[in-house]
């Protein structure tokens, strides 16, 4: 006789499921051809639709609670072939409501008790575990989507914000959308200089001319008057056609001397600008080049926005204004004259010639006027950039200075091309002889 038949067989099986008969899971114990032998009270819990499940089929128990059949055909070969399964996620609708299971089943083997060889298993709920992480799911899938809406957000507001700086000066678009902006004061009486100038004769070139090309050369000679503004800091009012209307002293100043002397500056680098700019416009069909007339200005003026509730500008008035208007008017081509006040803050710094005073229309009184020769020290002129070269045998003009490393890369493809062209040829001269 053997060992096991001392013992009385259903009291070893209940001895055997004791740790699992109290458990908090759904504990069943089956033989070795997957028939129920015993289930735990939680079991009957779990799945009260089931009734008595004794010497049932197991795979036929999870076909009535539902479980899908890729899940069982997993279970019934990985219990056969490894003896363990493991089904982390096994959705069972209980009274109508879902619930998540995790199925771990193994084979038993007992050499001692031949009738405790079987299959022992449990069904763990992890359904508020599994609701959790379906809301945690669920929120990082929100949040996921509030962070691409932030981002296109942020987006159209940088592309908004880069179309609209195009059409403030920089100064005014930073006042405008930093903290640091006064909101509440939208007005003040500074003492600026102002700086006017105008193409003459541009009138008769728009009645000549293509719209394409006309329009290639005025942005192009706009970008460059603006690009040499902002370097110099001043502030760009506007543009009205072909004229420029620049101060200095608003939003930001170095004094109204500095201030002054800065503008001046502009004026004259402007001057030397639209000299190397010729031979690209005429290309254009400007046949006789554009002349550029200057006036500048010193005074009081109220800056601040003007204008409707529909639309405001940010810009100055005042009798410098005007004057700066009327002596650009008075001015010979490709010169720049300053009135009096401007003279009084840069006369030590700036050779200047005096002219007969003139009375400008809409002013009483004769206006003393002076025209710009250069600055005084040769240091401060030769500090300037130069965008133009004339050697022996090569002459260099950038077109567009906004980007001068792109010029100085299209430089070397230049050089490049050339090398290669010197190469070539040079290498057919030799294999000819």
């Amino acid at each position: 006789m053997k060992l096991e038949d001392f013992f009385n067989q259903p009291n070893i099986v209940d001895l055997s499921f004791f740790n699992f008969r109290n458990a908090i899971t759904a504990a069943y114990f089956a033989n070795t051809d997957l028939e129920i032998l015993k289930i735990n009270d939680n079991f009957r819990k779990f799945f009260p639709v089931l009734g008595n499940v004794t010497n049932a089929y197991f795979p036929d128990v999870l076909e009535q609670l539902g479980v899908p059949g890729a899940q069982i055909e997993e279970f019934v070969s990985n219990i056969n072939g490894k003896g363990s399964v493991l089904i982390p996620a096994v959705h069972i609708r209980v009274d109508g409501e879902e619930h998540v299971y995790s199925l771990l089943s193994a084979r038993t083997h007992d050499e001692t008790f031949s009738y405790l060889n079987g299959i022992q298993g449990q069904f763990v709920d992890r359904t508020a575990e599994w609701q959790l992480r379906k809301e945690r799911e669920g929120l990082l899938e929100q949040k996921i989507r509030d962070r691409e809406v932030i981002e296109e957000k942020s987006r159209q507001l940088e592309s908004l914000a880069t179309r609209l700086a195009k059409y403030l000066s920089p100064q005014v678009y930073q006042s405008i959308f930093s903290d640091s902006g006064d909101q509440g004061r939208t007005h003040a009486r500074k003492n600026l200089t102002i700086f006017l100038s105008d193409i003459v004769q541009f009138t008769d070139l728009t009645d000549t001319m293509e719209p394409e090309r006309l329009a290639k050369v005025i942005n192009s000679y706009l970008s460059e008057m603006a690009s040499i503004a902002l370097d110099c800091g001043g502030t760009i009012d506007k543009f009205i056609g072909d004229a420029v209307l620049i101060f200095f002293g608003d939003p930001e100043s170095e004094g109204e001397t500095e201030d002054a002397l800065k503008c001046v500056e502009m004026a004259l680098r402007m001057r030397t600008r639209v000299a190397d700019m010729q031979k690209y416009w005429r290309k254009l069909g400007v046949s006789k080049g554009l002349r550029v007339r200057m006036g500048i200005a010193s005074g009081y003026c109220t800056v601040g926005n003007f204008g409707s509730e529909q639309r405001l500008d940010y810009t100055v008035l005042g009798s410098p204004v005007n004057l700066a208007a009327r002596l650009q008017t008075a001015a010979d081509p490709d010169t720049i004259l300053i009135d009096g006040n401007t003279h009084s803050l840069i006369e030590d710094h700036v050779n200047c010639a005096a002219g007969d005073p003139i009375t400008p229309k809409g002013f009483v009184r004769p206006i003393q006027i002076y025209q710009v020769d250069d600055f005084i020290s040769e240091e401060h002129r030769q500090r300037r950039q130069q965008l133009s070269h004339i050697g022996e045998r090569v002459e260099v003009h950038v077109i567009d200075s906004s980007d001068i490393r792109a010029a100085i890369q299209e430089l070397r493809r230049i050089q490049e091309d050339f090398e290669k062209q010197f190469n070539d040829r040079s290498r057919t001269e030799t294999e000819a002889r």
